[in-house]
């Protein structure tokens, strides 16, 4: 079952008990992460940050080869990195390895977009649980990525690795308008949909309809924005509560 095709068992499924019980085991995880997590100077985070980015890659290099072996190769939605969550592969490698401009881009990123969609990702975890039953690779892969996320933008700003403001919206967009611009040109080309700025996905079918052709354009401009401020709205709640 771990690393069986789809549709070979019934798929975990959204919104019942599985996922309910999925969530909240996540969570009480992610809490007693942070509880455990002892962190005396910055470069303790640092440290994490690499762990853990290092453990992405390897996953999602799991993942693509797996996509590859089941014949997934010619749909590049399933395991081309250029998703809005992969962005924790770049950010995690620019916080964690480099310094300056892209450091900065990293530490934005894994502060407030990152704690952002793996939120998300726990309401509506449509691309796993959706198609694979709970206990398969995938469903492992993207439950432990974005608990990740979660993980990492917690202690990132409960002990204030990086102080985040309104100006760094400028390092949070040019990540975002980076991978976009790279998913349009790979979904022109393979006929992909990647970062989902082909056609809407779920809630996002709805801006599609309404907005028609500058759909595209939209999604691209919300990516890079709106993740950023509700980041900030999340910061000031996890620094209110400690």
């Amino acid at each position: 079952m771990f690393f069986a095709k789809p549709d070979i068992y019934p798929a975990s499924g959204l919104y019942n008990l599985s996922h309910l019980l999925t969530v909240v085991v996540l969570i009480i995880l992610i809490i007693v992460s942070v509880k455990m997590t002892k962190i005396k100077q910055k470069e303790d985070i640092t440290k994490i940050i690499r762990i853990l980015t290092i453990i992405a890659w390897i996953l999602e290099i799991i993942k693509i080869i797996f996509n590859f072996l089941i014949g997934n190769i010619g749909n590049v939605n399933t395991y081309v990195p250029l998703y809005f969550c992969s962005l924790l592969l770049y950010a995690g490698i620019f916080s964690g390895f480099y310094k300056g401009f892209l450091k900065r881009m990293g530490d934005v990123f894994l502060a407030t977009g990152g704690l952002v969609a793996g939120i998300a990702f726990f309401i509506s975890p449509g691309t796993s649980l959706g198609i694979y039953p709970l206990f398969h690779f995938i469903s492992f892969q993207s439950l432990f990525y974005h608990a990740v996320m979660i993980y990492l933008g917690i202690i990132i700003n409960k002990y204030n690795y990086v102080e985040v403001t309104y100006k760094d919206l400028k390092y949070y967009a040019m990540l975002l308008f980076v991978i976009c611009i790279s998913a349009y040109f790979v979904n022109v080309i393979f006929n992909g949909n990647l970062m989902f700025i082909k056609e809407g996905f779920g809630f996002f079918k709805l801006i599609e309809i309404y907005c028609g052709k500058l759909y595209p354009l939209i999604m691209i401009v919300g990516q890079m924005t709106i993740p950023f401020y509700l980041g900030l709205i999340i910061i000031k709640s996890i620094k209110n509560s400690l």
